[in-house]
């Protein structure tokens, strides 16, 4: 596959539903770990924004549709602005505004979104992998960043800017490992997010664009201390589409 491809926005999949002037539901499929889904939306306003995925566990979005479970664990990032140059969000102590049960970047990851998303049995234990994030935001112009758990965008690890290269774990599969149990799962490319708030507002989706990759080498200065030992690598007997 031609990794200067890999990553193309999987817009077209994608299925927009507001409920409301507070609520954007999106649902769609990602046809490779190595895919991304980005949305822009906008704020009149200062005001609280939630931000929760049901793809994983499955449950009911803000716009009442039945998810079901069985898609891959997400990682979600918001950025300020659009397009290459969009910067993510941080808090007043520098922290990004990223979350995934893989990350270690408090307090924004790891927060789960169970419930209401449900679990999902992995072994003999029943996982969580949904994410929920809140924060209040001002006025503006926003990039909400949807990637498999093991796609991790370069900006999370210095601050940076969405035209980063990506770290690459997925080994090309979506894959879901329970350390405890040494177990993993496969599950599909779906996915469902909300963005909740008063004021929001679809903003102009932009055109799909490459997502490059990071490569392995590089690792090292993407900062380690974010990735968390929650998800191993599928063993090689697994890894079959």
């Amino acid at each position: 596959m031609n990794k200067r491809m890999i990553g193309i926005l999987c817009l077209l999949a994608a299925t927009a539903v507001s409920l409301s002037a507070e609520s954007l539901s999106y649902t769609g499929t990602l046809t490779s770990p190595e895919d991304a889904f980005e949305t822009t939306f906008t704020l009149t306003a200062a005001d609280p924004v939630t931000i929760q995925t049901w793809g994983f566990g499955g449950g009911t979005n803000a716009a009442g549709q039945a998810i079901p479970s069985g898609g891959f664990d997400p990682l979600i990032d918001l950025f300020s602005g659009t397009g290459p140059s969009a910067t993510i969000v941080t808090d007043g102590s520098g922290n990004p505004l990223a979350d995934a049960d893989n990350l270690y970047n408090p307090p924004w990851s790891y927060v789960g979104n169970c419930p209401p998303a449900g679990l999902v049995p992995i072994g003999s234990d029943n996982d969580c992998g949904d994410d929920w994030m809140q924060t209040t935001l001002a006025a503006g112009t926003y990039t909400l960043l949807l990637t498999d758990a093991n796609y991790i965008p370069g900006a999370v690890f210095d601050n940076g800017t969405l035209s980063e290269p990506f770290v690459d774990f997925t080994g090309g599969v979506f894959y879901t490992n329970d350390p405890a149990t040494d177990a993993t799962i496969f599950p599909n490319g779906n996915y469902a997010v909300d963005i909740i708030s008063a004021g929001v507002n679809q903003a102009s989706t932009p055109e799909p664009a490459p997502l490059s990759l990071l490569g392995a080498g590089l690792l090292g200065l993407a900062g380690l201390r974010l990735i968390n030992n929650r998800r191993r690598p599928p063993h090689s007997k697994g890894a079959s589409a």
